[in-house]
C-alpha cells in the first residue's frame, strides 16, 4: 500500500458524523442577517454600517449563504443592487422570522424594564401560604393586573429548576447557599395548649417537663418529624414528644391543640388569633428559640423581570407591615411563662 496514501475507513455504525445543522447554523444565520440588512438598506456598504462589521464580511456572509443554497440571491454591480427572483422568494420566507426574533428580544427587554406583567410560579409552605400569602395576592393583583400568580403549596422539599418556581417562602433557618434569602420577619416558634388542657394537665414550666405532656407531632413534607426547638442558657435544645398524634398538616395540628387533646409547637401567624382570643395559652416563651426567620427566596437577583421584583418588594412591605406578631402583651422572650388567665 503506498504509504502517502492516507486510509479512510468506510462509514459504519460508529462513524462520527458531523450534524449539519450544527455545522451550518453558525453561518447560516449570519448570512441571512447580512441578506436582509443588505436588501433592507439597498446596497453592502449601508448594511455594514447597519451591522456594525465590515463590507467585506457582509459580502462574505451572503456569499456563503448563496453557496450554501446553491443559488444567486442578489445582482450585484458596481452601482446597485437588486434581488433575484429566487432572492425575492428567499426574502419573502425570512423577513416574517427575523421579525419574530427581533419582537422576542423586544419582549424580554420589555419584561425586564417594562412595566410588570406575564406569570409569575410562586411556592410556599402549606401553612404559611394560606395564612399569610395568599390573603394579600387579592390586592397584589388589584395593584399589578397584567402579572398572574401560580401559587403552590407545598410542605416538600423544593427544587427552583426542576419545578419551575421563580420565588419561594421559606421558613427557619436558611442554609442554602445557592439561593438568595431575604428574611421577611422574624419566625415565633411557641408552645401552646388549650385552657381545657391546662385547666386538666396543667402546662410545662421547664423543658424537661416537656415529657410529661401530651404532645402532637407534625410530620414534615420530607417524612420526618418535626423536631421543637428550644434555647435553654444560650444553648440549643431539641425535643421530639412520643406523640400519640401525628399530621401532615400544620391547621390540623393547631385544630387538635384547640380541642384540648395535647400541646404543640406551632409558627406564631397560625397560633395569633387564638392566642388574641384566649382559645389557646403559650408557655416556655422564655425558651423561645430566635434564629428563626420567613424569609422570600429566589435564584438571582440579575436579569430580574419586573413583575419578580414589584412582587418581592410587595409581599415584604405587606407583611412587615402586618408584622406576625402575637398580641403585644405576649413576650416571646420574656423571663417567664404567659399563663394568664
Amino acid at each position: 500500500m503506498n504509504s502517502s496514501t492516507a486510509f479512510c475507513p468506510p462509514p459504519g455504525p460508529f462513524t462520527a458524523r458531523a450534524d449539519p445543522l450544527a455545522t451550518t447554523f453558525a453561518t447560516t444565520y449570519a448570512g441571512v442577517v447580512a441578506f436582509i440588512a443588505v436588501v433592507a438598506e439597498g446596497s453592502f456598504a449601508r448594511a455594514a454600517d447597519r451591522l456594525g462589521i465590515g463590507r467585506s464580511a457582509v459580502s462574505r456572509n451572503v456569499q456563503k449563504l448563496e453557496d450554501q443554497l446553491n443559488v444567486r440571491l442578489l445582482h450585484r454591480t458596481t452601482r446597485s443592487t437588486a434581488l433575484t427572483r429566487e432572492g425575492d422568494l428567499f426574502y419573502a420566507s425570512c423577513h416574517s422570522g427575523v421579525d419574530r426574533i427581533v419582537q422576542a428580544v423586544e419582549e424580554m427587554r420589555d419584561l425586564r424594564n417594562g412595566p410588570p406583567r406575564g406569570e409569575l410560579r410562586v411556592n410556599s409552605t402549606v401553612g404559611f401560604g394560606r395564612k399569610v400569602v395568599a390573603p394579600l395576592l387579592r390586592e397584589f393583583q388589584a395593584a399589578y393586573p397584567d402579572v398572574s400568580v401560580d401559587l403552590l403549596l407545598s410542605d416538600k422539599p423544593m427544587d427552583f429548576t426542576s419545578d419551575r418556581v421563580d420565588i419561594a417562602f421559606r421558613n427557619g433557618r436558611m442554609e442554602d447557599a445557592q439561593i438568595i434569602a431575604r428574611q421577611v420577619v422574624p419566625m415565633q416558634m411557641l408552645v401552646c395548649g388549650s385552657r381545657a388542657y391546662r385547666e386538666a394537665h396543667g402546662l410545662p414550666t421547664t423543658v424537661d417537663e416537656l415529657a410529661g405532656h401530651e404532645g402532637i407531632n407534625l410530620r414534615l413534607g420530607s417524612g420526618r418529624i418535626f423536631e421543637w426547638e428550644f434555647k435553654v442558657d444560650g444553648q440549643a435544645r431539641k425535643f421530639v414528644p412520643d406523640a400519640r398524634l401525628t399530621y401532615n398538616d400544620p391547621e390540623l395540628v393547631l385544630q387538635a391543640v384547640l380541642d384540648g387533646q395535647g400541646i404543640a409547637q406551632m409558627p406564631g401567624y397560625l397560633v395569633c388569633e387564638s392566642l388574641r382570643s384566649g382559645a389557646l395559652v403559650p408557655c416556655l416563651m422564655q425558651h423561645a428559640p430566635d434564629d428563626h426567620g420567613h424569609y422570600i427566596c429566589y435564584q438571582s437577583r440579575e436579569h430580574m423581570p419586573t413583575r419578580m421584583r414589584v412582587f418581592i418588594d410587595f409581599m415584604t412591605a405587606r407583611i412587615r407591615a402586618s408584622y406576625l406578631e402575637c398580641p403585644a402583651d405576649i413576650d416571646v422572650h420574656a423571663g417567664g411563662n404567659a399563663q394568664a388567665a
